[in-house]
């Protein structure tokens, strides 16, 4: 699994919870298309994108401001940090959109395939103008199928195998998948909890797009 950024600096502002930055764009086009390529946009460098688009690059930082600084999540973190550092946020993203796949069923009445079949061809569809980052990620998200994957163990697992390489072994994030079996209970309510939250609060932001 590759991943594609610019800097350490950058890698530490990713967010990875791709499922749920696309799922909280409440079956929008646009938004999804914005709130998925958002950390790809550097600056303020959307103003030539179409309009609806640009609310959903607005939208994916809302979330993550609320995220960053909500409890739950630092919770997860801090079971994390000793070991990884200020790389903890990103793992407990990926850890949190495991647990989004895994009870997908809880939240939506389309099937996980169906759903993440939909937005790589919606990814296909607005090709021309995502950023090249996104571009260069889109295919090995697809033939990997990374999203729907996460539902699984073995996917988090290449998941931060990956993310492990990309930091040239310095993270030591391929370890973490011991951290989600060891504690996976914990993560799972602190997930639960956080995210009936997360959801009321994204709803309201969408509405007020």
């Amino acid at each position: 699994m590759r991943f594609f950024v610019n800097s350490a600096s950058s890698f530490d502002k990713l967010s990875m919870n791709f499922l749920a930055h696309i799922y909280l764009s409440f079956g929008d086009d646009e938004i999804t298309v914005g709130n998925f390529i958002a950390d790809s946009i550097r600056g303020n460098k959307y103003d030539h994108l179409p309009e609806r688009i640009q609310k959903g690059i607005f939208l994916h930082l809302e979330i993550d401001t609320f995220t960053d600084a909500h409890a739950i999540p630092k919770i997860s973190s801090k079971r994390l940090h000793k070991n990884y550092s200020h790389y903890s946020r990103v793992i407990v993203d990926i850890f949190y959109d495991h647990f989004l796949a895994k009870n997908w069923g809880r939240y939506s009445d389309i099937p996980l395939d169906v759903f993440v079949e939909h937005f790589y061809d919606l990814l296909e569809a607005n090709y021309s103008i995502l950023p090249v980052g996104v571009k260069r990620m889109m295919p090995y998200m697809m033939s990997e199928n990374w999203i729907y994957n996460y539902s699984k163990m073995e996917g988090i697992a290449k998941v931060l195998n990956g993310m492990n390489r990309r930091t040239e072994n310095k993270s030591k994030m391929n370890f973490a998948i011991l951290d989600l079996e060891e504690h996976y209970d914990a993560f799972e309510k602190e997930f639960t909890a956080f995210f009936e939250e997360l959801i009321t609060f994204s709803k309201q932001k969408f509405i007020a797009l």
